[in-house]
C-alpha cells in the first residue's frame, strides 16, 4: 500500500482527535464545539445510547453484552489499582464488551469539554482538585438518576437491593432535592484530627478530649521543638475536616444544617465563634509549624511524617497517600476532634464521616447500564475489600473488613466510627457549594485566619458575606436539608 493512502486514512482521525485534545486543554476557543459534535457524531452516533441487553438473574441491569464501555478515574491518594481489577471483572462477565480505562488527576479539563459536547464516558470517579462542580451537573441535569442501581439485586446475595449493603449515609449524600440519587460515593472517609500514637506517647500524652488539654499537649509539643499542628496551608478546606465536628460538637448539628442551607446569620452562631477562636489560639500561641500557609496537602502531610507537628486535619485517605513518607513504627491514629468542655451539646467521639470518591453515570453516556453494572461489581464484597486491602479505607459497602488485617490507620478509623455511634456528622457544603467551600471560605477567610490576617471575629464576617453570596446567586442551584 502506498504511503500517500495510508495517511490519508488516518488524517481524519488525527485531525479529531487533536481538536478534542486542543478543547480539553482548553487551547481552542468554545464556537468549535457545534463543529466538534457535528464531527463526533458521525462516527459515535451522537446522543444515542446503546440497545438494552437481556434483563436475566447475571445481568439484572439488562446490560448490553457486546456494548463498549467508558471509564475515566480520578487517579489520586488512592491510585487506580482498585477500579482496573474491578474493570477485568466486568470483562469476564462481557467478554464481547470493549473496556476503555483512563485516569486523570485533570477531571473537570479533561471531562467538562466531553460534557459539554454531550459525549462523556459512561462511568465517571469526579474527584480531586479538578473535580467537576456536582450541584451545577445536576442543576444542569447532566447526571443519571442512579436508583436502578441501587433497586437491582447485590451481586453478594441476590435476595438484598444493592442499596441495603451500603454505609450509613451513603444514599443520602448521592441526593441533592429528595429523591433521585445521583451520586455513588464508593469510598466511605473517616474525617478528623490525625496523629502518630507513638509521638503521642513520647510526650507522655494521651489525645485531648478539651480544648484546654488540647493546648496542654501543643505547649508540651512546642517545649520539645514540636509544632501542635500542620495542615494543607495552600487548601486550606482541609481545615474543616476537624473543624466543622467540633462547631456541631459544641452547638448540636443543627448549627451545620443552617450554614449548609446558607441560612442568614448561620456563620453568626455562638458555637463558630468559640470555635473560630479556639482554632486561632493554636496561631497566637505558635503552635502551628512555621511556614503552614505555604505548604499543599502532601507537603504538610510529609513534615507531619517527619515528626515535625503533632497533628493534622485530614481525611482516611491519608495513611495511602503519606504512606511513602510514613514510618513504619509511626502507628497513625485518627480521633474525633477536641471539645471546648462538659458545656457541648454533643459528646466527645462527634465525628464526621461520610462517602468519598464520587462515582457518576452522565445524563448522555453511550452505556449507562454499562456504568452502573461496573458499580454493581464495585459494591461487592470481593471488590470491596480488594479496595481496602489495596487502598487501607473502607468502601461504602457496609461490611468487607472480615478476615483481613487491619492497618492502624484502618484500625483507629473503625474504632471511631465504633466510639461515634449515632454522632457521625455529615455536612454539605463542600458537595453543594464546591467554589463556595474551597475558594471562599477555604482560602479567603479559614486560610487567612490560620495565617494571622485575620482574627476570628473578620473571619466570620467575611465568610457570612460569602455565604449570602451564593444564597442571593440566582444563576446557582440552591439546596436544602431535607
Amino acid at each position: 500500500m502506498g504511503s500517500t493512502s495510508a495517511h490519508s486514512g488516518h488524517e481524519g482521525v488525527g485531525r479529531r482527535d487533536l481538536i478534542k485534545r486542543s478543547a480539553a486543554l482548553g487551547l481552542i476557543a468554545v464556537p468549535t464545539m457545534s463543529f466538534l459534535s457535528a464531527c463526533a457524531s458521525g462516527d459515535s452516533g451522537g446522543d444515542e445510547k446503546v440497545d438494552k441487553g437481556k434483563k436475566t438473574k447475571e445481568n439484572p441491569l439488562a446490560v448490553n453484552e457486546s456494548a463498549p464501555l467508558e471509564m475515566v478515574i480520578f487517579d489520586g491518594g488512592f491510585g487506580t489499582k482498585y477500579a482496573e481489577d474491578a474493570k477485568a471483572v466486568y470483562e469476564k462477565n462481557f467478554p464481547k464488551a470493549k473496556v476503555k480505562f483512563s485516569a486523570t488527576q485533570k477531571i473537570q479539563s479533561v471531562l467538562q469539554p466531553r460534557f459539554n459536547q454531550g459525549t462523556p464516558p459512561d462511568l465517571i470517579d469526579n474527584s480531586g482538585a479538578e473535580q467537576m462542580d456536582m450541584g451545577v451537573l445536576v442543576g444542569k441535569k447532566q447526571l443519571a438518576d442512579l436508583t436502578p442501581l441501587l433497586d437491582a439485586p447485590s451481586v453478594d446475595d441476590p435476595s438484598k437491593k444493592v442499596r441495603d449493603t451500603l454505609r450509613p449515609g451513603i444514599v443520602e449524600m448521592g441526593q441533592f432535592d429528595g429523591d433521585p440519587v445521583w451520586i455513588m460515593y464508593y469510598a466511605y472517609t473517616v474525617y478528623g484530627v490525625w496523629y502518630s500514637q507513638k509521638a503521642l506517647d513520647s510526650l507522655d500524652a494521651t489525645y485531648p478530649e478539651t480544648w484546654d488539654d488540647m493546648l496542654a499537649v501543643c505547649e508540651k509539643a512546642k517545649k520539645k521543638g514540636i509544632a501542635g499542628w500542620t495542615y494543607a496551608g495552600k487548601h486550606p478546606y482541609y481545615i474543616p475536616f476537624s473543624l466543622y465536628p467540633m462547631i456541631a460538637k459544641v452547638g448540636g448539628p443543627e448549627v451545620l444544617d443552617a450554614i449548609d442551607n446558607l441560612e442568614p446569620n448561620a456563620w453568626k452562631h455562638p458555637a463558630v465563634k468559640t470555635c473560630f477562636e479556639a482554632y486561632y489560639e493554636l496561631y497566637k500561641k505558635g503552635y502551628i509549624l512555621k511556614g503552614t500557609p505555604g505548604l499543599d496537602h502532601i507537603q504538610s502531610q510529609t513534615a507531619w511524617t517527619e515528626g515535625k507537628a503533632l497533628f493534622i486535619p485530614n481525611g482516611s485517605w491519608v495513611e495511602n497517600e503519606a504512606a511513602k513518607t510514613m514510618p513504619k513504627d509511626f502507628n497513625l491514629a485518627v480521633s474525633a476532634p477536641s471539645g471546648i468542655d462538659s458545656s457541648d451539646k454533643m459528646p466527645f467521639g462527634t465525628i464526621w464521616a461520610s462517602g468519598g470518591e464520587p462515582f457518576i453515570v452522565p445524563a448522555k453516556a453511550k452505556n449507562p447500564d454499562g456504568g452502573m453494572e461496573q458499580l454493581r461489581i464495585m459494591l461487592s464484597e470481593e471488590s470491596s475489600k480488594n479496595f481496602t486491602t489495596s487502598v487501607k479505607s473502607l468502601s461504602a459497602f457496609n461490611g468487607g473488613t472480615d478476615g483481613i488485617e487491619l492497618t492502624p490507620g484502618l484500625k483507629s478509623g473503625v474504632a471511631a466510627l465504633e466510639k461515634a455511634g449515632q454522632n457521625v456528622v455529615n455536612p454539605r457544603l463542600q458537595d453543594w457549594y464546591v467554589a463556595l467551600q474551597k475558594e471562599k471560605i477555604g482560602v479567603g477567610g479559614l486560610g487567612e485566619m490560620m495565617a494571622g490576617r485575620l482574627t476570628p471575629a473578620e473571619a466570620i464576617k467575611k465568610i457570612q458575606a460569602y455565604a449570602d453570596e451564593a444564597a442571593n446567586d440566582d444563576t446557582i442551584q440552591h439546596y436544602k436539608h431535607q
